[in-house]
């Protein structure tokens, strides 16, 4: 029997944080191997642990698995977050690209010169609200249907939640004008798996701070 996959990172969200969501959709008990230290990443770097010396790094069913995407989709695959056919597929594809750029922006946010970020900040909710907000919620009014793809839980119904909820830590009312995608929250975030990794003291990284951007930028710079 495999045992539980372990996750390399540092401790915070950054590219890990949407491989700990979809494990834990899936039911998916993890261990984290957390990294404090530049010598700890080096120390990956050094044994031949990652492909291209960069993290995240999962280790799971026999293999270290690197690049997000990558990883992510073995775990869409494996767990039957997919789709059920090459259409659905594509379209979970496109849902999930759209939700990873806006978060890319907001994880990027904290790394921003003081004197930019309110406007990065108001560039970011313009977007979420005029770009990717009103695509989501046409997608679910004209699939009338609980899940953005088919009729059962996908990796893009689990990327939108996150994204949703990383976006109202920037914007508490920022769904106001969603009524769908404000429902789709609390539909999904009741999800028993997705309730679970929504509780205080799982696995789910708190936001950034100024504490745990420096201490990141020590390890990566």
């Amino acid at each position: 029997m495999a045992g539980k996959p372990k996750l390399h990172y540092f401790n915070g969200r950054g590219r890990m944080e949407t491989i700990r969501w979809l494990l834990a959709a899936a039911g998916v008990e993890f261990e984290e191997q957390i990294f404090h230290t530049k010598e700890d990443l080096e120390k990956l770097r050094k044994d031949g642990s990652l492909l291209y010396q960069q993290v995240p790094m999962v280790e799971i069913d026999g293999m270290k698995m690197v690049q997000s995407r990558a990883i992510l989709n073995y775990i869409a695959a494996k767990h039957n977050l997919c789709g059920k056919d090459p259409k659905q597929r594509a379209f979970i594809d496109m849902y999930c690209e759209g939700a990873m750029d806006l978060n890319e922006m907001i994880m990027m946010l904290p790394l921003k010169p003081a004197d930019t970020k309110e406007k990065e900040l108001a560039t970011i909710l313009e977007k979420a609200t005029t770009r990717y907000f009103p695509v989501f919620e046409k997608v679910l009014k004209d699939h009338g249907q609980d899940f953005l793809v088919g009729n059962q839980l996908s990796r893009a119904d689990v990327q939108l939640l996150e994204c949703i909820l990383m976006t109202e830590e920037l914007k508490a009312d920022i769904l106001s004008k969603f009524p769908l995608l404000k429902a789709f929250k609390a539909r999904i975030s009741n999800i028993p798996t997705i309730q679970k990794f929504l509780q205080p003291g799982n696995q789910r990284k708190p936001p950034p701070t100024e504490k745990s951007v420096a201490a990141a930028m020590k390890i990566f710079y």
